[in-house]
């Protein structure tokens, strides 16, 4: 605990310790009563548990000059009420969150610190940020990725986890661990929580099987008594949720092929083309300084999303495909010539696949595939194999669309910088569900589609290394991107604006810019670690349904659940979902080769989202259970 007398508010103010216990009181269970407000007196117990404890505080030691905290400012509206501390609401993507203590059932005394580690499917960050960093050899990788964090006591080593001993605990307890003696207020404040916890991995988890079908406990439904069932706390922000499908509540699990999108995005799209619609750059007027403003600044909103060093790195497009294919036609066909060999994985899109075979066909280049396992698992020992000082590109994706299956990125990144080949990684299924790092992955491009991370279509981003963008020739031309003209001579601009020709999307952007700063404000943490957990209980509940085969078991996976059902065709499971309201995607996903690889054509693919429920799953599950005892 923070002893600095200077750091500490002054606890002889009534308002203070209202304020704090306001905030205390926010973040309890569900059957305890918390409303709260910024106007802590609204809260019913708030002025009497500031009382009670203004004779823990030697009042005589601390300054009166010491300024208030302000409570509870960063929790955004779109969550109020939801029972989260300021700290479980990050105003960070990716902020890290401390672990927190929870009880298997309501009568255990057995706790279980729940650090749902940072390698594992869902958890906010790639495998590819597991501690062997560069360490591999390419004569004979590791390919059985060894997580220090997973066992134990599950706790991570960036984290210390000195949790007071008591039948619950909150995030805010160690937000405010310098504001508050939390001994002195727990001993004052007992509450036995009645519900189910979720138990942490470390205690469930089979280091043989798959941690994602062995895990028994993950049949209890979600509960997190330190930011409740985000799912349900969400969906209120998201108006198409709401929509009616054949008499029923909508369900979304088609979230792989696009998501939804909050009404902040909407209202920042509608505000746009209300006040500020323009085109941007070079104009006097008004209108057009506005537009540029929220332009560039959705570009810097996405340079903080990545991680990258600059915004002249991040060029707006159309969306990853574009990205891709820009790639290719601009620093592929400047680069690469005959004999030349580019790496793909099994794994990709088609969107991965195509630009890269259609260039292969045009210069002569050899085009070469990192194979999987049956659990649809990169094998590592055999892209060594492929590496040569041939190989000019290697192009992967972090998610797989089709299968969930997170790719070691960094370490495919390293090993393609060993033998001097630029590396490009597809993000379009990452970064709505972990935090991404393009520096620490050191990936040369990095795309995505602002239409699968709640923004809107038709807008999307080529992350691309400074140095290597402005030493690229442009891919189109026109207006916007050329610094002189004539008919003899044409300079172009620097990256961005050399491969943004033309008028671009600029309301789109903002909008990309918006679903960020909605993202933001949760966390990818704590998205992370829910769809974690809903992955879990919805794949122990599918799993067993008799005729059920799941596509894809790799150990570390996002939320994706592919599968066949026996004596149905996969376009009858969705019809018969789509009757009860509930989306999903079936065919073959653009991802022909992966599934082909893996003995089928086509699956059922029900793909989730941070607004989505243990409910939502039910009502899935309850639809294909009864396929199956009705099966033909």
């Amino acid at each position: 605990m923070n002893t600095n007398i200077n750091d500490r508010p002054d606890f002889t103010d009534i308002t203070v310790l209202q304020n704090i216990a306001n905030q205390f009181f926010k973040a309890l269970p569900e059957d305890v009563p918390k409303e709260f407000s910024l106007d802590p007196t609204q809260h019913p117990k708030a002025q009497g548990i500031a009382e009670q404890f203004l004779g823990i505080f030697n009042a005589s030691s601390i300054p009166n000059s010491i300024e208030k905290p302000s409570l509870g400012a960063t929790t955004p509206s779109s969550l109020g009420g939801f029972g989260g501390s300021a700290l479980s609401v990050s105003p960070v993507a990716g902020s890290n969150l401390d672990t927190t203590t929870h009880n298997l059932s309501p009568d255990s005394n057995k706790h279980y610190t729940s650090g749902i580690p940072n390698s594992v499917a869902g958890s906010g960050v790639s495998p590819s940020y597991l501690s062997q960093g560069n360490k591999f050899n390419t004569e004979n990788p590791e390919t059985s990725f060894h997580d220090e964090n997973i066992g134990g006591n599950g706790k991570s080593s960036a984290h210390n986890t000195n949790q007071p001993d008591s039948d619950f605990n909150l995030l805010l307890l160690n937000e405010f661990s310098h504001l508050l003696d939390v001994d002195k207020l727990l001993s004052q404040i007992k509450i036995t929580e009645s519900k189910p916890q979720l138990p942490s991995f470390a205690e469930v988890s089979n280091p043989n099987g798959f941690y994602f079908l062995e895990n028994s406990a993950y049949k209890q439904k979600i509960e997190y008594s330190s930011f409740g069932n985000l799912g349900e706390l969400v969906q209120k922000d998201f108006p198409i949720l709401n929509e009616q499908v054949n008499g029923k509540r909508l369900v979304w699990f088609d979230n792989a092929a696009t998501t939804q999108k909050p009404q902040s995005v909407i209202n920042r799209l509608s505000y746009f083309y209300e006040h500020e619609n323009s085109n941007i750059h070079r104009a006097a007027h008004e209108l057009a300084g506005r537009a540029t403003d929220v332009y560039e600044s959705a570009r810097e909103k996405v340079r903080a999303f990545l991680g990258a060093k600059s915004v002249n790195e991040i060029i707006f497009v159309r969306g990853a495909t574009e990205a891709i294919n820009l790639v290719a036609q601009s620093w592929g066909n400047q680069h690469l010539q005959t004999g030349d060999e580019i790496i793909v994985s099994n794994l990709e899109h088609h969107a991965n696949i195509v630009p890269w075979k259609r260039l292969a066909d045009q210069k002569g280049l050899v085009l070469k595939i990192i194979p999987v396992n049956d659990d649809g698992e990169l094998l590592l020992d055999e892209y060594a194999k492929l590496l040569s000082p041939k190989t000019k590109l290697v192009a992967v994706t972090q998610v797989s669309n089709a299968l969930g299956t997170i790719t070691p990125v960094q370490q495919i990144v390293a090993m393609a910088h060993s033998v001097g080949a630029k590396a490009l990684i597809d993000g379009a299924q990452s970064v709505s569900h972990m935090t991404v790092n393009v520096q620490a992955i050191d990936a040369d491009f990095f795309v995505f589609s602002g239409h699968k991370v709640f923004g809107p279509t038709g807008i999307g981003v080529l992350y691309g290394k400074e140095e290597i963008l402005n030493a690229t020739e442009p891919w189109q031309g026109g207006g916007n991107m050329i610094q002189d003209v004539t008919f003899e001579h044409i300079k172009y601009h620097n990256a961005p604006n050399r491969f943004e020709a033309g008028t671009g999307n600029i309301a789109d952007a903002v909008g990309l810019g918006a679903a960020i700063d909605y993202i933001s404000k949760i966390g990818m943490e704590v998205i992370g670690r829910y769809e974690h957990a809903l992955l879990e209980y919805a794949t122990n509940l599918l799993r067993p349904i008799n005729g059920v085969k799941l596509i894809g078991t790799a150990k570390h996976k996002a939320s994706v659940l592919s599968f066949t059902l026996k004596g149905y065709t996969n376009d009858e499971v969705g019809q018969a979902l789509n009757k009860e309201g509930i989306a999903v995607r079936t065919g073959h996903h653009c991802a022909q080769p992966i599934l082909r690889r893996l003995g089928v054509e086509t699956t059922v693919r029900p793909s989730l989202a941070f607004y989505n429920t243990c409910e939502d799953v039910d009502r899935f599950i309850d639809v294909i259970k009864h396929l199956s005892i009705a099966k033909r």
